[in-house]
């Protein structure tokens, strides 16, 4: 969680940030490096933002500015040297975590038309080059509510960057505040969706998620859209979206990138909140239509419903799950309405932009999953504000790993590097 001299929750506006991270109330001891520097005292070899050697992850417009939760770059580099430029589009202090290879992440404050040094000589791990060869350098967006702007990236004179062949299996993650990270740690970093994409290995992974979105097509805490509108679109539903795009943001490009192997959707605890007024039906035909308009454009994916929870409460002498646990029954019906035989024969697909639905004309094999989320975090799980702590997000993406794993084969191929950063608790005393 930041520290914030202006709330920043549910798409409201953001005046400045600073990088406090408040574990359990209190500030959390950390040691982010000034990474800022004054290029023209170095001799550097600089790349535009448009350079093919720099893959861009998640979603970014056509300003090269950065959406959603956890979005970031990749590329690989010679020398010991990598710096970047931020444009004035960029959130003024925002947390970035970067890393070297598959070295641990390393935090920094970046700043609006900084130029921030990365790696250097000093930088420790920048002179290994095995077994990650060339070196990569990877750069991701903490906090859901804040951007980057890139400008440009730069490496030491004479040396160069390189393009790094993306992985060869995609996921894309759909939610909100569950799954873009709020409350935990490192937010976007810390998420349960985040763990999932980064968990499985030699995955690319994109997190279309925002805080207080429902999935119905209204205004839920401030986001005047839903999900089975915005995730057409390239950026979010905040503040910023709206200062710098108004009522006419850019419609996503899915050319751009490779259609997802697999869709995990987790949206609906906004929906059932009394405070939206958002009606059961309207809710099932929104995640219909989000469904069937990731069929649409992305005809091979495999789609991943999860059941919703809300929270558990004190029972006596024990604790129970708060009940009803979120359109519990609606969910699951509307993924068999999906696998049965007269859908299958006829499946639709929708059109977020256009807002249009039509038949496929062509019938299709199941593609629509139901995990059920049910026991697997518990009371403590939740932290005081309704989402997962940083252990609950670690246990959320490790089940649904496993349930890729068995559903669809896929094989973990994480091979020991960090995924979730400072989770090493440990008891280094034995003689109780």
């Amino acid at each position: 969680m930041w520290s914030l001299s202006r709330l920043a929750i549910f798409g409201l506006s953001i005046l400045s940030v600073s990088a406090t991270i408040l574990q359990n109330g209190q500030p959390r001891i950390t040691n982010f490096p000034n990474s800022r520097i004054d290029p023209s005292s170095y001799s550097l070899t600089t790349y535009p933002r448009n350079a093919s050697e720099i893959s861009y992850k998640g979603r970014w417009d056509s300003r090269y500015v950065s959406w959603w939760s956890a979005p970031g770059i990749k590329f690989g580099y010679t020398g010991q040297t990598v710096a970047v430029t931020f444009g004035n589009w960029t959130s003024d202090g925002v947390l970035v975590g970067y890393r070297i290879s598959g070295l641990d992440w390393i935090f920094t404050n970046v700043t609006v038309g900084g130029t921030h040094l990365f790696v250097s000589p000093e930088t420790p791990g920048s002179d290994l080059t095995a077994p990650i060869s060339p070196s990569t350098f990877e750069l991701r967006v903490t906090n859901w509510a804040y951007r980057i702007q890139i400008e440009a990236v730069h490496v030491a004179e004479g040396e160069k960057l390189i393009k790094i062949p993306d992985y060869g299996r995609r996921i894309e993650v759909i939610g909100d505040s569950l799954a873009s990270g709020m409350y935990t740690s490192y937010e976007g970093l810390s998420s349960w969706a985040y763990g999932l994409g980064a968990g499985l290995g030699n995955t690319e992974y994109s997190i279309t998620a925002y805080p207080g979105i429902c999935a119905a097509d209204q205004d839920c805490w401030g986001n005047p859209r839903g999900q089975v509108h915005q995730w057409f679109y390239t950026s979010d539903t905040s503040y910023r979206a709206s200062v710098m795009y108004g009522d006419n943001p850019e419609p996503w490009d899915f050319s751009k990138r490779p259609a997802a192997d697999i869709v995990v959707i987790n949206i609906g605890t906004n929906d059932q909140n009394s405070h939206n007024n958002v009606s059961i039906t309207t809710y099932i035909d929104a995640l219909t239509k989000i469904i069937q308009g990731v069929h649409g454009k992305w005809p091979k994916a495999q789609v991943v419903v999860m059941s919703l929870w809300l929270g558990f409460y004190q029972s006596g002498n024990t604790y129970l799950p708060n009940a009803p646990q979120g359109f519990v029954n609606e969910i699951y019906q509307m993924y068999k309405w999906f696998n049965s035989d007269d859908y299958l024969r006829n499946p639709i697909v929708y059109d977020g932009v256009t807002k249009k639905t039509s038949k496929t004309g062509k019938g299709t094999a199941p593609f629509v999953h139901y995990f059920n989320t049910t026991g697997i975090m518990q009371h403590n799980d939740i932290g005081p504000q309704w989402h997962p702590t940083d252990v609950g997000a670690i246990k959320v993406a490790s089940h649904l790993q496993q349930f890729i794993r068995m559903t669809f084969g896929w094989e973990f191929y994480a091979t020991g590097s960090e995924v979730f950063h400072e989770t090493e608790y440990w008891n280094d005393e034995p003689g109780y």
